[in-house]
Parts: C-alpha cells; structure tokens; sequence
C-alpha cells in the first residue's frame, strides 16, 4: 500500500469526514450544496448562465416557469455557495447581472451533462413511464 492509499476499515475523525463531505450524514453542509445545484431551477439557471451572462429577466425570460420568488432565491442559493456571481450597476432603474464563477462553470459542465444525458434517453425514460402506470 503506498503512503497515499486510505485503507477503508480505517476510522476517519469527525473533521476528516466533514473536510471530505459526508453526503450520507443528516449534518453534512454537501447536501445543501447538492440540493441547491441539483434542483430544477438550480440545474435550470446553471445550464442557462453557460451561455453567458444574463439579466434577471433574461433568465427569467429564458427558464419558462419559474417564478421570480424562485428564481431570486435559486441566485441566491446559488451566489452564496460560489457558482454565481452578482454584478449591480448604480444605475436607475437598478441592473444587475449574472455570470458563473470559475467553480460555477465546473459545477455547470458536469449538470449540463446529467441533462444532456436525460434528453438523450428521455424516449427510453418515458416509455419506462408509460409501461409502469
């Protein structure tokens, strides 16, 4: 075993495991995160700024359905685990922009390739649908 190898039995400290994210423990701060990039919208909004930066009303405009009530909070979410940046301008009437930062970017490659996936198999998906009800 080399000095980077972790053998599995080994019992890791409480810091450890929150350091490395616990997914499974009912405390663990990545299930926040996991819910807030993983949602509708969150997937939504970051699939959306990776086409650039956008008003909030082009986002709105752009993810039909959303309301503004959830949509503002998604950018919150979102803003304040550092995958969106917010960019107010001092001007009347206010403007604000939305841009991914460079973790938001990652984050949103690897979530638009969960539902590039979904799309590619949707037909196979909804026929499963289909045959179970």
């Amino acid at each position: 075993m080399s000095e980077t190898d972790v053998p599995l039995t080994s019992p890791a400290t409480l810091s450890a495991q929150m350091r490395r994210g616990e997914l499974f423990a009912v405390d663990c701060p990545s299930r926040d995160v996991l819910q807030h990039v993983t949602s509708r919208w969150g997937v939504l909004v970051l699939v959306a700024l990776l086409a650039g930066t956008h008003r909030f009303s082009d986002l709105r405009r752009k993810i039909g359905g959303v309301s503004e009530k959830m949509l503002a909070q998604t950018l919150q979410w979102l803003e304040s685990d550092g995958f969106v940046l917010r960019k107010s301008y001092p001007v009347v009437p206010p403007h604000v922009e939305y841009s991914l930062t460079p973790l938001g970017l990652e984050v949103a490659r690897r979530v638009e390739a969960l539902a590039d996936w979904i799309e590619g198999n949707l037909p196979s998906i909804m026929e499963a649908r289909r045959l179970r009800s």
